[in-house]
């Protein structure tokens, strides 16, 4: 397999940033794998996509969901942990409800990070992979956390961390494993945010396929690294 010849799993992959990431992927040369919760939407999303694209079901909630794919598809080479929502914008703090902060943190941290546990094994085991995690400068400090939506921040924050814990733990093995701040960008989250998917896929599909010199570790916008 070449390196323009990879296989991409891309979660939360029928619409959205994950679907411009996917067609992105797929234009390119690389076997995508069109990850969402629904398998109709993910099967007609690969559909779309053409020939060398597949569907998953995936729910990233589901603690066995992963591994179910991983033996579907088999070796998985790049890893786009692109699954996200947010429940609690306009909560303050003080005030959002725990339910909303612990389903965030279900999808947009643990669904990462059992996609990690189920994939980057064998990125190692194989000496070359890519993880992306799809996070947001409202979980950056040097940004400033935002206390209109406390949980989803919260949860992006702890996506930063999980990036830089993984990427310590495979460091020197050929694997590199990021996080992409997009910046705000249209889909049903931002509905009026003028930044396309599609122009957000390619500093995605950037992080998703660097050079192996390339930084791991890192938070990346507009293909630079940017302070955590």
């Amino acid at each position: 397999m070449t390196a323009k010849s990879r296989i991409a799993l891309v979660t939360g992959a029928n619409r959205g940033i994950g679907r411009a990431v996917s067609e992105r992927l797929h234009a390119l040369g690389h076997r995508v794998v069109v990850a969402a919760r629904d398998a109709a939407e993910a099967g007609r999303a690969a559909a779309e996509l053409g020939p060398g694209a597949r569907a998953a079901a995936l729910d990233v909630t589901d603690e066995e969901a992963p591994e179910r794919v991983r033996d579907l598809v088999g070796p998985v080479d790049i890893v786009v942990n692109n699954a996200g929502i947010q429940l609690d914008w306009g909560h303050p703090p003080l005030g959002v409800p725990t339910q909303l902060v612990r389903r965030q943190f279900e999808v947009n941290v643990l669904g990462a990070w059992r996609m990690c546990q189920v994939f980057l094994p064998g990125m190692v085991e194989r000496g070359w992979g890519r993880v992306v995690m799809i996070s947001s400068g409202t979980g950056a400090f040097s940004n400033g956390l935002s206390a209109r939506t406390p949980g989803y921040s919260v949860s992006k924050t702890a996506l930063n961390a999980l990036t830089v814990l993984m990427a310590t733990e495979t460091r020197g093995t050929g694997v590199l494993v990021n996080a992409v701040n997009p910046g705000q960008v249209r889909t049903r989250m931002r509905p009026q945010a003028e930044r396309l998917p599609e122009q957000a896929a390619e500093d995605i599909v950037w992080a998703a396929t660097l050079p192996d010199d390339g930084p791991t570790g890192a938070f990346l916008r507009g293909r630079k690294q940017v302070p955590w």
